[in-house]
């Protein structure tokens, strides 16, 4: 036998309390009334000679308390199998970390503002699995796909520029990193979430984006910065700002074009971000929710069978018992407790 609410056992001690303060009154005033009016003198006085049914009375209200209270703890026992699933989508997010992402355009830069939409798209999401991929000039797998939304928001907020040490942006390595990140045998939708400003410095798209077709990964892209760009500081002072080779001021730009190609080739969604919404809202409500939800897991899971309604009942059916015992045909002359 197992209880589903076992700390209810600790008023049990209390129901026998008051049971017990019950009998002692009981027995205090059946004493002052003996001092006052002999055994005799009561038996005479008595409706009928029938035996006294207050014992019985005291019984039945005594463990009807007491089988009520039991019941409160929920006792089970046997149990029976059911089939337990959970639906989601498998999510990668991959975020753009190389130099570009410290333009202020988006103060108080694109790298910060692309960590606080992550965890409003977080607090949208119900039981999706979630990984992360950061880039630059290479890819890495920072976080691989979990539930555990506590320790992805760690991985996020870990991020910084330049903690890839290949320059540049690589946007077809950041996509077949994120696309190995999937679990071959998970039937679930699979998304990928580029958040990037779509400077494209190296790799080849084409045949990247021919394979996420084919194994129906959609790739939906926030596009963060601004069409008429802004300049990269090397560090927060903002008194320096990465220069080309010709010794001049490299101003970082919002490449929407490539962003929309590589949207439109895997059937995915792109929002551009502005410094009031970074778009996680069209993320959600356009992108994620109209997928088809697989199931993630299928399990069976034991569930014991609740056997609180025999001991409540019962209880009950002594309450109704001890009423029972006050119809006036059964008065007896002792129809006090």
């Amino acid at each position: 036998m197992s209880f589903g609410s076992p700390l209810w056992f600790w008023a049990l001690p209390f129901l026998l309390l008051l049971l017990g303060l019950d009998l002692a009154l009981r027995k205090s005033r059946k004493k002052k009334l003996g001092a006052w009016i002999s055994t005799d003198l009561q038996q005479k006085t008595r409706n009928s000679p029938a035996p006294d049914v207050g014992t019985l009375r005291f019984i039945l209200w005594s463990l009807g308390i007491l089988l009520i209270g039991f019941s409160l703890t929920r006792p089970q026992w046997g149990y029976t199998w059911r089939d337990a699933s959970r639906e989601g989508l498998d999510l990668v997010v991959a975020i753009d970390t190389s130099n570009s992402m410290r333009s202020d355009d988006f103060a108080p830069s694109r790298l910060q503002r692309a960590k606080w939409g992550v965890e409003e798209l977080l607090n949208a999401l119900t039981g999706d699995r979630v990984g992360l991929v950061a880039f630059a000039g290479e890819a890495v797998v920072q976080c691989p796909l979990t539930r555990d939304y506590g320790a992805f928001l760690m991985n996020v907020e870990d991020l910084y520029p330049g903690i890839i040490p290949r320059g540049g942006t690589n946007l077809a390595r950041a996509l077949q990193v994120s696309m190995n990140a999937f679990e071959e045998t998970s039937e679930a939708d699979k998304v990928i979430l580029l958040i990037t400003d779509g400077e494209q410095h190296d790799g080849e798209l084409d045949p990247i984006l021919s394979d996420a077709s084919e194994k129906g990964i959609r790739v939906f892209a926030v596009g963060v910065g601004t069409p008429d760009g802004s300049l990269i500081p090397l560090d927060d002072s903002g008194g320096a700002f990465l220069q080309n080779r010709q010794q001049e001021a490299v101003k970082s730009r919002l490449d929407e074009a490539m962003l929309q190609r590589i949207t439109r080739e895997t059937d995915g969604l792109y929002v551009r971000s502005d410094p009031r919404d970074f778009g996680v809202r069209a993320v959600v409500e356009e992108g994620l929710k109209p997928l088809q939800r697989a199931q993630l897991e299928s399990k069976r899971i034991k569930e014991m069978e609740e056997r609180y309604q025999i001991f409540l009942g019962i209880g009950l059916a002594c309450f109704f018992l001890e009423a029972f015992t006050r119809l006036p045909a059964l008065r007896r002359g002792s129809d006090e407790k």
